[in-house]
């Protein structure tokens, strides 16, 4: 038996006994892929629009609720094709339901955005986490989930940049305690959108918790010794949710500390699995079974833990296909003095953390991780790892923790099988912050990825790339506009893309990078120069053919012939 596929088991835990050799099942790129532009971004902020801080609990945090921050998300509020940009925003632990309030920005174009908050009639003040972004009620509006602390709630786009809070007639709210990461899904093939609520520990704002110890300094108490909380499963019925947790299978398992959450169909069996990131404790893997019930895989299939078996703190995901396979890759970041963990999805089923072979893991051991993405961000036809850091413990030091508190960001850009680390004394990618959280999109129309980044207690960030402007991308938009169809935006699509034997993958996946929502678009960068074929894998399994030209955004209609 060759060692790619040489296996034992372990106390459960699925182990490789060697590390086989990489294996990069991708064609060779063109010839001029070593001329593309380096990777670079601005900080546009300042001429943005975009001016608001992400509260969450007071400067420097003292307590566990203040340390996560918050979720953004990327919404075509007005379906002009643009994204738009939402910040449900936290609070403080004096008064948990009274923040400053969620903001709304509409994209004007050429990365300019005006807040459109008091016009949209979202009115929501409670401290906040997790935001998916989705057609709940089948209108082919963009509608918005918010996943918090105390309550969650649901506002339903009536058209027009308005929105009308439908929590309580939808059965949104939730059982209560805390809520994080959230995905919207089909889980059961109907084609509405589902929802996955991911929840972290039960804390009670009330009672301050004193401090622990922590490589002999007092540190913010928690999650180990606190009680996690049992994620919950929502079955979309048309016009309200129904609580399915036990149903579905997830309520028997034991809860992790849940913190994001991944939708996506990671099997390829044309049912939409779920994937929790779960803080200081093993990974969830809940394999969809028909019939809108799960089944729990994480530690048999080899992704509950990194290689060693640790269980880690996970923070946030990036999901993308590394090697080629045709299979969804994860990406998985975590607490400081470990190593961030790249997990490749094989043909058989199997994870293996390949995280020493592709590079990812040793330029993260300084840093705490939070949100990362898989983008094409210089478009030489794969994709590079972005990822945002910074502690959760103000007093941490490097001589104390091996750790600052406010740490740079990480870009990792992809050179044949490694990932190397970006080296640049640039502000956007070396300057220190406490960042959290992060979306990625073409903001601005012009073909590349750009990005924000929210901070802790600090300000949105609005970073443009600044690719070199030529015609060597393709964005694609999914569109089901026919009859009966409540999954407009065709969540749990896979679009592959083709060009001079070169083949690659995006999926229009539930969830986001960390408590946040992903761009409703694929994007892709084309090294090559010849024809560009498109084939969509519709969520419901019909595929869908088409020929593109690079240096455009293909929007593909289901419904049309």
């Amino acid at each position: 038996m060759s060692l790619a596929v040489l296996v034992t088991v372990c106390l459960g835990v699925a182990c490789v006994v060697q590390d086989p050799p990489v294996q990069d099942h991708r064609k060779p790129a063109s010839p001029d892929q070593s001329a593309k532009a380096p990777i670079s971004f601005t900080d546009v902020t300042a001429d943005s629009g975009v001016a608001a801080v992400m509260t969450s609990g007071a400067q420097p945090s003292t307590q566990i609720l203040e340390v996560k921050g918050g979720g953004l998300a990327l919404i075509d509020v007005d379906d002009d094709g643009d994204l738009d940009l939402f910040m449900p925003n936290g609070a403080t632990l004096a008064e948990p339901a009274k923040g400053p309030g969620g903001r709304l920005w509409r994209n004007d174009g050429g990365l300019r955005f005006t807040d459109i908050t008091a016009a949209s009639g979202i009115t929501h003040r409670r401290w906040s986490f997790g935001v998916a972004a989705g057609d709940v009620d089948g209108d082919r509006r963009d509608d918005l989930f918010i996943a918090g602390y105390g309550r969650n709630a649901l506002w339903l786009n009536r058209g027009g940049g308005r929105f009308i809070d439908a929590t309580d007639a939808w059965g949104a709210a939730g059982p209560g305690g805390w809520s994080t990461g959230c995905a919207l899904a089909d889980f059961d093939g109907d084609s509405d959108l589902d929802l996955y609520v991911a929840r972290y520990v039960d804390y009670d704002a009330t009672r301050p918790l004193a401090p622990a110890m922590f490589k002999g300094q007092p540190v913010i108490n928690g999650p180990k010794g606190l009680a996690p909380l049992r994620d919950v499963v929502l079955r979309n019925d048309g016009d309200r949710f129904s609580d399915v947790t036990e149903a579905s299978g997830v309520g028997a398992v034991a809860p992790g500390f849940g913190l994001n959450v991944i939708a996506c169909d990671v099997t390829g069996d044309g049912l939409v699995d779920v994937f929790v990131g779960n803080d200081s404790s093993g990974n969830h893997l809940f394999v969809n079974q028909g019939g809108f019930t799960f089944a729990e895989r994480a530690r048999r299939l080899g992704c509950s833990t990194n290689l060693e078996g640790i269980e880690q703190a996970t923070m946030g995901v990036a999901l993308g296909d590394v090697d080629g396979n045709g299979r969804p890759d994860l990406h998985t970041t975590v607490f400081s003095s470990d190593t961030n963990t790249l997990f490749l999805n094989r043909a058989d089923g199997f994870w293996d953390d390949r995280s020493s072979q592709y590079g990812t893991g040793a330029p993260s051991r300084s840093l705490c991780g939070w949100a990362s993405i898989f983008a094409d961000l210089d478009h030489d036809g794969d994709e590079d790892l972005f990822t945002v850091n910074g502690h959760v413990y103000p007093n941490a030091t490097k001589a104390a923790f091996d750790s600052e508190y406010a740490q740079p960001r990480l870009v990792l850009e992809r050179k044949g099988n490694r990932f190397v680390p970006l080296r640049s004394d640039a502000a956007w990618l070396a300057a220190p912050h406490r960042d959290r959280t992060a979306v990625f999109g073409d903001l601005d129309g012009d073909g590349d990825v750009d990005a924000v980044i929210g901070e802790l207690n600090g300000p949105l960030r609005v970073l443009r790339n600044d690719h070199d402007g030529a015609a060597d991308w393709l964005v694609v938009s999914l569109r089901d506009t026919r009859a009966g169809s409540r999954n407009h935006r065709a969540v749990g699509a896979m679009i592959t893309v083709e060009q001079d034997g070169l083949s690659q993958r995006r999926w229009l996946a539930g969830g986001g990078p960390f408590q946040s929502t992903f761009s409703p678009q694929a994007h892709v960068g084309l090294p090559g120069k010849g024809p560009v074929k498109v084939t969509v894998r519709w969520p419901d399994g019909f595929e869908q053919v088409a020929a593109a030209e690079a240096g455009r955004r293909l929007v593909l209609d289901r419904g049309a012939p």
